[in-house]
């Protein structure tokens, strides 16, 4: 068999063509477009069939460096950075001024996160597989997508799950597509049962809460930089103090490398917030979505899709279940909390975009909606707020519990 192992600098520059293949793809192909799935994620993909292609008929591999123990590769480090960029987004004073329909759309959100974590581990163990992959098939691909996926799947691999990358990717893509299918469906029975009609108060909600866009300059993308930078490395020294804490008192629980670099974000975000200083929050984004997408392309391109295989029953078992959770989720619970309205409704469809798949999701079930049976702006201002926000802040704090629990007493 062919081998070859690609350098850090390989690395990079293969990631970015498999990103520009994905891109050009999705322009031309419908499907892409209408269930949002990611350009990594497509170059990414396809790289990875061509890799099974030459796994399964023993005549080629290209792998990427390894990096050496104690050390963090050049993914690791996108990976860092863009949960850096999602810590700076966990404003308290925004979800104070957000309003009460915030405050309740995330605790729905927050109780749908730990819903999945406890379906798919509970039905990987009754299904004779490793619970951790069931966690692999809950609320990291679902709620928090396939950039959760990439970040938390390889921590699942380290406990022993083999095979939980791809099974989170997997799901994440599935995840995608199921949650566009489901919410029109549900809001619209929800509509038709509760007699809804939009009645839109457009002087309800204060827009103004969203973040004000800004023209991007080199000074604000320095200052951008500097602020990650340092939340990034203050998090990695926290990191490694409480990991060596815990490995010295015997405690089975390791800190993700990501962790404390949002956490300490977010800790910044809020001092400034205290002080009225403004932080640089588009081009904090900027960076944010420019890791992400290298990370995902990268991580994806050393996706083991043979590693499914034997798991491909039990996994579609869990994500069908998962998929009838969030509906009746989003019927019984995300309605009824969210008032019982034609706005509740909306948000309701949201939800599955959103619980299943990404908040673009979410906004493109909404549209769908609205666009044929009237407007409501309480949806559109409630959910990417905390899909944008929040809930990938708690959903990574969720998944960390989830992880120690399985891994004590599963």
């Amino acid at each position: 068999m062919f081998e070859y192992h690609m350098n850090m600098a390989e690395t990079v520059g293969f990631a970015i063509v498999l990103l520009l293949l994905g891109r050009w793809i999705k322009r031309k192909v419908n499907f892409f477009e209408k269930f949002f799935i990611p350009a990594p994620v497509i170059g990414g993909t396809l790289f990875s069939i061509i890799l099974l292609i030459g796994h399964q008929t023993g005549t080629f591999n290209l792998d990427t460096i390894k990096p050496v123990d104690g050390e963090i590769s050049i993914t690791d480090l996108l990976m860092i950075a863009f949960f850096t960029t999602v810590g700076f987004s966990a404003s308290l004073k925004i979800l104070k001024k957000a309003g009460r329909g915030v405050a309740l759309f995330l605790f729905a959100a927050t109780v749908l996160v730990i819903l999945q974590d406890i379906v798919g581990p509970v039905l990987a163990k009754l299904l004779g597989i490793n619970p951790l992959l069931g966690l692999a098939a809950g609320s990291i691909p679902l709620t928090g997508g396939h950039g959760t996926s990439a970040s938390l799947a390889p921590n699942l691999e380290d406990l022993g799950a083999t095979g939980a990358k791809v099974v989170a990717f997997a799901s994440a893509t599935y995840g995608l597509i199921s949650g566009c299918l489901i919410g029109g469906p549900i809001a619209r029975r929800l509509m038709i049962k509760n007699n809804l009609k939009s009645i839109e108060n457009k002087n309800e909600f204060d827009t103004s809460l969203m973040e004000a866009k800004t023209e991007v300059t080199e000074e604000r993308l320095f200052s951008a930089i500097v602020y990650i930078g340092i939340a990034m490395g203050i998090g990695a020294t926290l990191n490694i103090i409480l990991n060596d804490f815990l490995s010295a008192h015997n405690i089975k629980l390791k800190f993700p490398a990501y962790l404390m670099g949002m956490v300490v974000a977010a800790i910044i975000r809020n001092i400034l917030d205290f002080n009225h200083k403004q932080l640089p929050f588009n081009e904090v984004g900027i960076i944010g979505n420019i890791s992400l997408s290298l990370f995902l392309s990268m991580a994806l391109m050393s996706m083991k899709l043979w590693q499914l295989i034997d798991l491909a029953l039990p996994l579609i078992i869990i994500l069908l279940v998962q998929t009838l959770v969030m509906a009746l989720f989003a019927y019984y619970v995300t309605f009824n909390i969210m008032g019982r309205d034609y706005d509740a409704a909306v948000i309701a469809t949201g939800h599955c975009g959103f619980g299943l798949g990404a908040t673009s999701n979410a906004i493109a079930n909404m549209e769908a909606f609205t666009d044929i049976n009237g407007p409501s702006q309480k949806a559109f201002f409630v959910i990417p707020i905390v899909g944008s926000l929040f809930i990938d802040f708690i959903n990574a704090l969720v998944i960390q519990g989830f992880s120690w629990g399985i891994t004590t007493f599963m």
